[in-house]
C-alpha cells in the first residue's frame, strides 16, 4: 500500500481492481450524505449488518404516496382496494426484477421478516418423519447459519425429523456422488446455507445450490432429493442476487436490510418447482377459496402468494418497498455499484486494521476472517475482530463498544445471532458455552470475559451510504485509543508514516477536527457500558418485617474493622438527585426510606414517546438544578435562563391521575405525569418535546425490584428510578489518586470539587487508603447498615462537566488508563432501615465502619440489559 495510510490518496491507490468508490457522483459522496442522511452528522454509523438506514428522498416518496392515494384493504372490491391489490402486484413484479427472476420461476410470500419466512418454510416444507416406510428426510443447516435459521430444528424435531449440522469446511470436502441406484430416491430433503455469514463477512459459493441439487455435492451421504435454502437477508444488502443463474428453492429476506424502511416486513422467495409441495395446515382471512364453518372443509386459493399470506398484508409497507427499490437505483445506480463500493471500504479498513502494532510488535486487533479481503465475491463488507492489549489479552467488546460510543462510532458486538460462527472464529467449546451460561453470561448482554477468555467480539460493516470518512473516524478512534504516538509510528513504517491530511474537497467534506491525532493512549483497559447511578425514591417509612430478615441476612458475627488502622472514615458529601440525569442537590443530613435517601430519583424527564432521557442523550439535563423543601414540601426546579417552577411533593394519585408504565433501563415501573405546566418549562429549556414524570408511590413495591445479590431469592429490595442499586458511594482518596492521572493528560487539570460531581455520588467519604472502598462486604453509618452488592462501572456521563454540559473523552480514557483493564469506580449500596431508637437519617460527619469482604475482588453486578446513567 503506497502513500499515507489514513488519507484519501492511500485509500484510493489501495482500492482493488474492478470496485469503484462514490457511485461516480461529481459534486461527492458527503453531498449525497448531506441531502439523505442529514441525521448522520457526527455519527459514524458502522452496523449496517444490523439495519441499513433510509435515505430522506424514499420517505419524501412515500409520504407524498400516501397523501395522494387513498389505499383501502386489497381483499375488498372498490376502487382503493383494487389500487392496493394492483400496487402489491407490481410490488412482486418489482422485486423479482430486482433478482433477476421472473414470475414464471418465482412466487412471493411477504411476511412480516425473514425470520417468519423461515418458520413458514419449517412447517410446509414437505417433510417425511422417522418410522415410514419411506426414507426418512432430514434438515441440513451450515453451522455458519443465524439463529432464525437453527430454531427451524424445533419444528423439524417436533414433526420427527431429524436435523444435521454441517461445519463449512465439512460440505468443502463433500465432493462425492451418491451410488446410481440410491439417486433415484425421491425423499425430500432441505439444505440451508447463508450467502453470506453475518458474523464474518465471509461469501459462501453460490455454485453450491446447482451442486448440491444435481447431486454433484452431498451435504451427508443419504439417499433422496436434496433441496436449497439460501438465506440472502445479509447478502442482499449489499450485493446483486441473480436468482436466474442461482435458483435456489427457498430464498428469505428483510427489507430493511436493504432499505432501511419499512421495518417488520420480508419475503418467502419460493421457487415455482416446490412450491405446489408445500403443505400448509392453519388458514386465515384471503387464504381461503371457500370453507365451511359448521364442518371440516376447506378449498385454499391457487395463489401460492394467497394461500401463504395469512391475514391482510402489511399493505402500506408493501407500497413502501417501490419507492425504495426506485431510489436505491437512483442514488446509488445498483448492487452491482453497491457492492465495488462497500467493498472497497471494507478492503481499505481491513489492510490498515491488519497491519496496526504495538511498539512490542504485538498486533491491536484479531480479526476473525476467512479470507483475505481479496475480492467482493468471496467477502462482503464486514469485519469482525477483538481489540487487544500489547500482551495480547483480549479488552471486552462492551468496554470496546462504550469507547466508541463515546466517539459517536455505532458498532455491534457479541456473537450477533451466530453461535456456530462464533464458536467457530472464538474457539469457544460446547463446554465452555455451558459454563459461560453458568457464570450468569446469556446472548445479548454485556458480560464480555469470563476467565479472562472473550464471549464475542466487535462487528463494522459497511452499507451503502457509508463513506471513506466513516472509515478513517473509525481507523483514527482505534489507534487514538490504542497506541501512543512511539507505537503509531512502528506499525506504518512498512506501509509508511501516518498521514493527517484532509481529504480532497472534490471527494469528502473533511473536517479538521477529525484528522489523525497519534498523541493519545489508553492503557489495556477500555471502558464498559455503564451503569452507575443510585436512584432511590421513596416515603420515609417505618421498618417492614421483610427488612428485619434483610438484616438478619448480613453478617450478623462480622466485626467492623476500619481497613487501616488508626484514623477514621467519615462521610464527607451526600447527595440525591431528584430528579434522574438533573443536577445534584447536596445536604448535610437527609431522612433515609425504604428505597433510599428520601426522594432521590423520584421523577425523570421523558420524550415525546415516554422513553426516558438521560444525559447521554440529552447533556443538558445537568443544568437542571432541582431542590427539595421539606417543610413547604415541594422542589423547585431551575435553570439559567428559566423562572423558577415548583412541584408539589405530595403524590397526586387522585381519579384524575393517569398510571403508566415506563422502563428504566430494563425495569418496568408505574408513573403519572406532572403536567402540561411543569412539560412546557422542560420543553422550553431542552429545546424538544418532553415531560416530567414521577413514580407512583402506591405502586412502588410492584413496580420496580430487585433481587438482591447475596440476599436469600425471596428478599426483594425496592428501587426507584435507579439502574442498580439504591446508593453510589466513592471515596476521596480514590478522586484524588484518579485526579493525578487526569492532571499528567489535561492542559487544565480539573478541580476535585468538579470531578467529585462528574461521579455523581449519593455518599462521599474519605478513606485512608485509595480504592480500599472496593475490598469491603458492608459498612455501618450511624444506625445504618449497607451491603456491597458490586462496583460500579463508569460510562461517558463522567466525560459531561456537570456545570457546563461540555463534553470531554480524556475523563474516561484516563480512568481506564488509570485503573488498567477496568473502568470501575464506587461502589454499590443497599440498604433497609434499622428498628432503632435512632431516627433514620444519613448525616455528614458521621462514621463510616466497614466489614471486609473474605473475597477482596467484588464483581460487578450482572445484567443483560444496557445500563443508563441518571
Amino acid at each position: 500500500m503506497a502513500g499515507e495510510p489514513l488519507s484519501f490518496r492511500a485509500f484510493r491507490a489501495a482500492r482493488p481492481a474492478g470496485c469503484e468508490y462514490g457511485y461516480g457522483h461529481g459534486d461527492g459522496l458527503s453531498a449525497l450524505r448531506d441531502r439523505e442522511f442529514p441525521r448522520l452528522r457526527g455519527i459514524t454509523y458502522l452496523d449496517h449488518a444490523g439495519s441499513a438506514l433510509f435515505p430522506e428522498s424514499l420517505l419524501k416518496a412515500f409520504t407524498d404516496d400516501l397523501r395522494k392515494n387513498v389505499y383501502g384493504n386489497p381483499h375488498s372490491q372498490n376502487l382503493s382496494s383494487k389500487l392496493t391489490y394492483d400496487t402489491i402486484e407490481h410490488v412482486r413484479y418489482r422485486t423479482l426484477q430486482h433478482f433477476h427472476t421472473t414470475a414464471e420461476d418465482y412466487t412471493i410470500i411477504f411476511t412480516s421478516g425473514c425470520t417468519a419466512a423461515l418458520k413458514l418454510i419449517a412447517e410446509s416444507f414437505p417433510w417425511i418423519p422417522e418410522g415410514t416406510k419411506q426414507p426418512s428426510s432430514r434438515f441440513c443447516y451450515l453451522t455458519d447459519s443465524h439463529t432464525s435459521v437453527v430454531g427451524m430444528r424445533g419444528i423439524t424435531a417436533s414433526m420427527n425429523v431429524l436435523s444435521v449440522p454441517i461445519k463449512p469446511k465439512e460440505i468443502l470436502s463433500a465432493k462425492s456422488r451418491l451410488p446410481a441406484e440410491e439417486q433415484n430416491c425421491t425423499t425430500p430433503h432441505l439444505f440451508s446455507y447463508p450467502a453470506q455469514s453475518n458474523f464474518s463477512g465471509t461469501k459462501y459459493p453460490l455454485s453450491w445450490i446447482q451442486d448440491i441439487k444435481s447431486g454433484k455435492l452431498c451435504p451427508i451421504k443419504i439417499p433422496g432429493k436434496w433441496f436449497v435454502l439460501l438465506d440472502a437477508a445479509s447478502y442482499v444488502s449489499s450485493s446483486p442476487l441473480d436468482l436466474g443463474v442461482h435458483q435456489a428453492d427457498f430464498i428469505p429476506i428483510s427489507f430493511y436490510k436493504i432499505f432501511g424502511f419499512p421495518t417488520g416486513l420480508g419475503a418467502l422467495l419460493v421457487n415455482n418447482r416446490i412450491a405446489p409441495l408445500l403443505r400448509k395446515t392453519y388458514f386465515g382471512g384471503g387464504t381461503a377459496a371457500a370453507y365451511l364453518a359448521g364442518e371440516d372443509f376447506y378449498l385454499p386459493m391457487k395463489s401460492i402468494a394467497e394461500r401463504f399470506e395469512d391475514g391482510t398484508v402489511s399493505f402500506l409497507d408493501i407500497i413502501a418497498l417501490k419507492h425504495g427499490f426506485d431510489v436505491l437505483e437512483k442514488l446509488t445506480g445498483g448492487m452491482e455499484k453497491i457492492k465495488q463500493h462497500t467493498f472497497a471500504l471494507a478492503h481499505y479498513t481491513y489492510t490498515v486494521l491488519s497491519n496496526l502494532r504495538y511498539a512490542n510488535g504485538a498486533p491491536v486487533v484479531r480479526i476473525y476472517n476467512d479470507t483475505d479481503f481479496s475480492s467482493p465475491d468471496v467477502q462482503g463488507p464486514i469485519i469482525n475482530f477483538n481489540v487487544l492489549d500489547e500482551n495480547g489479552e483480549v479488552v471486552g467488546f462492551s468496554q470496546v463498544d462504550s469507547m466508541a460510543s463515546l466517539h459517536n462510532i455505532h458498532v455491534r458486538t457479541g456473537c450477533f445471532c451466530n453461535t456456530g460462527a462464533c464458536q467457530m472464529h472464538l474457539d469457544i467449546s460446547n463446554e465452555d458455552i455451558q459454563r459461560n451460561l453458568q457464570a450468569g453470561h446469556v446472548c445479548g448482554d454485556n458480560i464480555d470475559l469470563v476467565d479472562g477468555r472473550p464471549t464475542g467480539s466487535v462487528r463494522i460493516s459497511f452499507g451503502y451510504m457509508s463513506s471513506f470518512e466513516d472509515a478513517q473516524t473509525f481507523l483514527n478512534f482505534i489507534i487514538a485509543t490504542r497506541l501512543s504516538k512511539s507505537d503509531a509510528e512502528i506499525p506504518f513504517q512498512s506501509v509508511t508514516k501516518l498521514m493527517t491530511e484532509s481529504v480532497p474537497d472534490e471527494h469528502l467534506s473533511f473536517n479538521s477536527a477529525d484528522k489523525l491525532s497519534p498523541i493519545l493512549q489508553v492503557s489495556d483497559g477500555e471502558l464498559r457500558n455503564n451503569p452507575f447511578e443510585t436512584e432511590t425514591t421513596g416515603s420515609w417509612q417505618p421498618l417492614e418485617p421483610e427488612a428485619e430478615s434483610i438484616r438478619a441476612a448480613v453478617s450478623e458475627t462480622a466485626v467492623p474493622t476500619c481497613r487501616k488502622g488508626g484514623k477514621p472514615i467519615t462521610v464527607t458529601k451526600i447527595y440525591l438527585y431528584p430528579i434522574k440525569s438533573c443536577s445534584a442537590f447536596e445536604v448535610t443530613e437527609w431522612p433515609v426510606g425504604s428505597q433510599g435517601l428520601l426522594y432521590d430519583r423520584n421523577w425523570m424527564v421523558v420524550n415525546q414517546n415516554g422513553v426516558c432521557m438521560t444525559q447521554k442523550q440529552e447533556p443538558r439535563l445537568c443544568l437542571v438544578n432541582p431542590s427539595i423543601d421539606l417543610k413547604q414540601k415541594i422542589m423547585v426546579i431551575q435553570a439559567e435562563g428559566m423562572d423558577p417552577i415548583s412541584v408539589s411533593l405530595e403524590d397526586n394519585t387522585g381519579k384524575e391521575t393517569v398510571i403508566c408504565e415506563s422502563k428504566v433501563c430494563s425495569h418496568r415501573v408505574k408513573t403519572y405525569d406532572c403536567g402540561e405546566r411543569i412539560a412546557g418549562w422542560f420543553s422550553t429549556f431542552l429545546g424538544r418535546p418532553c415531560r416530567l414524570i414521577r413514580q407512583s408511590s402506591d405502586m412502588k413495591s410492584k413496580s420496580h425490584q430487585k433481587n438482591t445479590k447475596g440476599l436469600s431469592p425471596a428478599t426483594h429490595i425496592s428501587l426507584s428510578l435507579v439502574n442498580e442499586a439504591q446508593y453510589l458511594l466513592i471515596n476521596v482518596a480514590s478522586i484524588l489518586q484518579l485526579k493525578e492521572h487526569i492532571s499528567a493528560r489535561l492542559k487544565e487539570p480539573l478541580e476535585i470539587e468538579e470531578l467529585i460531581r462528574r461521579f455523581r455520588a449519593n455518599i462521599v467519604i474519605s478513606a485512608p487508603e485509595s480504592f480500599e472502598e472496593e475490598e469491603w462486604a458492608e459498612i455501618s453509618i450511624g444506625a445504618l447498615q449497607f451491603q456491597v452488592v458490586g462496583p460500579c462501572s463508569r460510562c461517558q456521563i463522567i466525560c459531561i462537566d456537570q456545570q457546563s454540559g461540555e463534553r470531554n473523552k480524556e475523563i474516561l480514557q484516563s480512568l481506564s488508563a488509570a485503573r488498567g483493564r477496568k473502568t470501575n469506580f464506587g461502589i454499590y449500596l443497599m440498604n433497609q432501615p434499622l428498628r432503632s431508637s435512632f431516627s433514620d437519617i444519613l448525616s455528614v460527619g458521621s462514621q463510616v465502619l466497614p466489614v471486609l469482604k473474605e473475597n477482596t475482588e467484588i464483581q460487578p453486578p450482572t445484567s443483560s440489559e444496557e445500563k443508563c446513567s441518571g
